[in-house]
């Protein structure tokens, strides 16, 4: 039963919109802005779920796959179609809502927010290559070394620049006009590309068939870690330092706040034996929400 349950939140993305919110909740402290609304974190939460449920949409219940998560999606084929409508629905309904109370504000935004918008969602939708062919056939999935930066860019916008333009939609609040967002803006996108790029060597075997150049295939696994992820957390750890320095953290709060990039270290040397997809998916998922926790946490405690 337990077994049943993890597979339910993992493999339904469920833990997926907990990362969003976590994140944003962590990213609404550390600048000490207000909260946005609830119908903005209940948008936030069932977007990803969707987003991300997407990709196995076309897994049915014949299908013998080794995957243990397409498998998983093909059994419950019924429940997830099902499931993507109410969700949908739902976020729907909730968008329409935000859209109809602030109409007036959301018409009224400053051009860098709408060009700011426009990325993040163009992104995303290039990034399943929804775009009609006859535009132009672009699947962001596709381009190797390139799709963790996207895939850590999305979030990290998710985590850090869409709360800002909600604030100043709902509360007339205009928080960019603080450099501080930026260096959070860099911290988590360079943590989730490191995330993303961990993902990826669970998938070695499978990309370099393909001939999906990603880093760990380009490359190799040790290189991947000391020529990447490595100067990536780097870059992280210091996009850090300097707004803890700017915000006058104490140095308990810092170590707090360096915890998931000491913890993201140590989990990509673990990586050089393969293991079960849970690994990935509660281990290195699960590394994104110890840094949310511990960036709340450090707000409060410390």
């Amino acid at each position: 039963m337990g077994f049943k349950i993890l597979r339910f939140i993992f493999f339904g993305n469920y833990f997926v919109g907990l990362l969003a919110v976590a994140l944003t909740i962590e990213s609404t402290l550390q600048l000490s802005m207000p909260f946005n609304s609830l119908s903005y974190y209940i948008l936030l939460f069932l977007a990803p779920i969707v987003y991300y449920t997407y990709a196995y949409m076309g897994a049915t219940s014949s299908e013998n796959s080794q995957n243990p998560r397409t498998a998983w999606y093909g059994k419950h084929h019924n429940f997830i179609h099902r499931s993507q409508i109410i969700l949908t629905s739902i976020g729907l309904a909730v968008f329409l809502y935000m859209l109809r109370r602030d109409y007036v504000a959301i018409l009224h935004l400053p051009i860098l927010y709408w060009i700011t918008v426009a990325v993040v969602i163009g992104m995303a939708i290039l990034y399943y290559g929804l775009v009609p062919v006859f535009f132009f056939n672009l699947n962001l999935r596709n381009t190797g070394w390139l799709k963790p930066f996207i895939i850590g860019f999305i979030w990290a916008a998710t985590a850090n620049l869409l709360p800002l333009i909600l604030l100043k939609i709902e509360s007339g609040i205009d928080f960019t006009e603080s450099p501080l967002w930026f260096f959070l803006f860099i911290k988590n996108w360079m943590f989730c590309t490191v995330n993303a790029i961990m993902f990826d060597m669970k998938d070695y075997a499978i990309d370099s068939n393909s001939q999906l150049k990603t880093f760990v295939v380009r490359i190799g696994l040790k290189k991947t870690i000391f020529y990447v992820l490595i100067p990536l957390l780097l870059l992280g750890m210091i996009s850090l330092l300097v707004f803890a320095n700017f915000e006058h953290f104490a140095p308990a709060r810092i170590l707090l706040n360096l915890i998931p990039f000491v913890l993201t270290l140590v989990v990509a040397y673990s990586m050089n034996k393969r293991k079960k997809i849970f690994y990935y998916l509660i281990v290195i998922d699960g590394l994104i929400l110890v840094k949310a926790l511990c960036g709340i946490i450090g707000m409060h405690v410390i």
